[in-house]
């Protein structure tokens, strides 16, 4: 029967075939997220797809170079794993290949002994063999069930019909499930689609889809905003909206004219007694490194408790985890999810980016720098962050921050901030942003300079020694902060300047090996177990100026993400600015809170949404859900997501306010 099998050329489809559901199992348990049935089914298919495609690619010379191409056709796909499977491990989060990429030659450079710790663990080791071993078994074995000849052109014309049959009645299965189907088509993800199809069933859906036309179902229009209340006659309402004649813009670009539909069907947010409170301020913008709200204390970290305290306390703020330090940094940034991933921010630069900070202050007359102490070169923030619209551009180590800085692992954040406050402390109004640098993986106090800086002020804190290094590489930040402090103060501007922080992402670093449901480390350091990628995100945002301290603080409890910072920051600075266009809202105006990440789980005032299992979770037992609320807010946070995607893949604001797009950008 098998010889039978094999003369067919079948035995060689069917062995591929269990060889990539080996490596896609394998890779499903490293993870650890979605369910095995029916995930394994669909695998099972496209697996077996992938794999006739394999066997045609590989048959059309003679029975040693079928068999060479054989096993290097398997080789290349078990590397692919084992990639992919690393950076799992170092971020836990999946990131697609556009990602992997963009980071790839900093990783290269800089983190070359942080990937070889990972590789050169037993895990580490053992995983490695286990994505080589049906390649290997292919080049050893190969021949007790494939004869590698070299089959007839009818052969590979039946074996291709077969597996394009295969495929579309997995895509006719895929789409009898509701929430498969979502995940397949209108709300495709990367991470949502390896849970659901595997790895190598993902990767060609998302070279595919990373360009698709972004599709809206307008039921935006139809949201009710919060009550507020009414304005007296002496006080017109006034909306944060431009007057944009859309009628009149090009038609030529189908990516913006769907933008044009969608933006037209959304209310603009309204100003508040919050607008413009900060107006002719000094701003200093802080993306701050694998940053946790959970270390900040009133006695460890006085600097940190004073700015979260004793201005605006948001005590429910999430800070999305996508893709990684470039994914948190556009969201803070440009106000929009990373959609295309590590690939979003390069794709912003040279484009008409008139809505940052960056660019909206310094168009006022603001001094702007944007600093980070680690190498220019690194995510392309050479050339990505002079395109923020600082009018003294990017200064990162190599461009001028060597100056100021050591050269170690991490950098310090102390010494970036001593060095570069001089450079604007008396050139007011000034419009400064910080990458820091200081609160990087790996955390131990052998290796990490910052850990060891600071490892006794951790040495009474209850925690294990992984946690503790954590703290211990924050102090410096801390003492960053106390240090900027100490410079406003001193130059009698602290009530003239507003200090605004958030993460970047949550601390990745401290788990190697777990996933969500086994985070020990970070479950430490938050003090619950941590299970869903909302729980994860949870984080702090700090919104802080002297001139708060003065009064009682202003109380935030409504969820609050990174992509409303920016909207929020244009009210408060009374900066032009439409709402329309910004996917977050000003979380002072009537805008109902609403917080989403790219996997479609959302949390909003009245519950919490989990895309994976579809399940919908009221908020309390008090808390009434109007009928048909889920699925509205499902839709508005699909819109929200097919938005940022498609204002990533053209240059929207170059086509809303440019008649021709200008040739001085950098």
């Amino acid at each position: 029967m098998l010889k039978t099998l094999r003369d067919k050329h079948m035995l060689s489809p069917l062995f591929l075939t269990i060889s990539i559901v080996f490596m896609e199992s394998i890779f499903k348990g490293v993870t650890g997220t979605g369910t095995w049935l029916p995930d394994l089914l669909y695998i099972l298919f496209f697996s077996f797809f992938h794999s006739c495609l394999i066997f045609i690619a590989s048959s059309f010379g003679s029975k040693k170079a079928n068999h060479i191409a054989r096993v290097f056709l398997l080789f290349a796909i078990s590397c692919i794993f084992i990639v992919n499977f690393f950076v799992f491990r170092q971020f836990k989060v999946l990131y697609d290949t556009r990602t992997i990429f963009n980071g790839a030659s900093g990783v290269a450079s800089q983190f070359t002994g942080l990937v070889m710790d990972m590789v050169l663990t037993q895990d580490g080791l053992l995983h490695i063999a286990l994505f080589l071993a049906p390649p290997i078994a292919w080049l050893t074995l190969g021949n007790k069930f494939d004869d590698f000849e070299k089959p007839e052109s009818s052969s590979r014309l039946l074996t291709l019909l077969t597996a394009l049959t295969v495929a579309f009645k997995n895509i006719v299965l895929i789409s009898q499930n509701e929430v498969y189907r979502n995940a397949f088509f209108n709300q495709y993800n990367f991470t949502s689609s390896v849970n659901d199809f595997g790895l190598l069933g993902t990767l060609p859906m998302d070279s595919l889809l990373a360009s698709k036309t972004s599709t809206f179902t307008y039921n935006d229009s139809q949201e009710e905003y919060l009550p507020v209340e009414k304005p007296s006659p002496k006080a017109p309402i006034e909306y944060n909206k431009m007057d944009i004649d859309f009628a009149s813009l090009d038609k030529s670009d189908s990516i913006a004219n769907a933008l044009d539909e969608y933006v037209q069907t959304l209310p603009a947010t309204r100003k508040n007694e919050m607008t413009g409170i900060f107006k002719g301020k000094n701003l200093i913008l802080i993306t701050a490194e694998a940053f946790s709200g959970y270390i900040i204390d009133k006695e460890k970290t006085p600097a940190l408790y004073r700015l979260a305290n004793k201005g605006m306390q948001f005590t429910n703020y999430y800070q999305p985890s996508s893709a990684g330090t470039t994914g948190g940094e556009y969201e803070i940034l440009f106000g929009m999810m990373p959609t295309n991933g590590g690939s979003s921010v390069p794709n912003m630069t040279g484009r008409y980016n008139c809505f940052t900070m960056g660019w909206q202050l310094d168009s006022l007359g603001y001094t702007g720098w944007a600093f980070h102490a680690n190498t220019a070169s690194f995510y392309d923030r050479i050339h990505t962050h002079n395109s923020l619209g600082y009018s003294n551009g990017f200064m990162g180590y190599g461009t001028g921050m060597e100056e100021y800085v050591t050269w170690q692992w991490p950098q310090s954040d102390v010494e970036m901030f001593e060095g570069t406050i001089p450079l604007y402390i008396e050139e007011e109004p000034f419009n400064i942003y910080y990458m820091t640098v200081s609160g990087h993986n790996d955390y131990s106090f052998y290796g990490n300079v910052m850990s060891e800086k600071h490892r006794e002020e951790t040495e009474d804190l209850d925690y294990s020694e992984k946690v503790r290094a954590y703290y211990a590489a924050n102090y410096e930040l801390e003492e960053a902060l106390q240090v900027l402090l100490d410079a406003l103060e001193e130059a009698d501007i602290i009530d003239d300047t507003v200090i605004v922080l958030s993460a970047d992402h949550f601390p990745y670093g401290l788990d190697y090996d777990g996933n969500l449901g086994n985070l020990p480390y970070l479950s430490e350091l938050y003090g619950f177990n941590v299970s869903t990628a909302l729980e994860r995100d949870q984080n702090r945002l700090i919104i802080w100026s002297g001139s708060l301290e003065k009064e009682d603080p202003i109380v935030i409890d409504e969820p609050v993400s990174s992509i409303d910072i920016l909207p929020t920051l244009s009210n408060l600075f009374g900066v032009e600015f439409d709402s329309r266009l910004l996917p977050g809202r000003d979380v002072f105006s009537n805008a109902s809170p609403l917080v989403f990440n790219l996997t479609y789980d959302w949390i909003s005032d009245k519950g919490t949404y989990l895309a994976a299992s579809d399940t919908f979770t009221p908020k309390d037992t008090k808390t009434i859900v109007p009928e048909g609320y889920v699925e509205k807010t499902k839709e508005k946070v699909a819109n929200k997501i097919a938005y940022c995607k498609g204002f990533n893949n053209t240059d929207y604001f170059a086509h809303l306010f440019l008649d021709e797009k200008s040739e001085e950008q950098e």
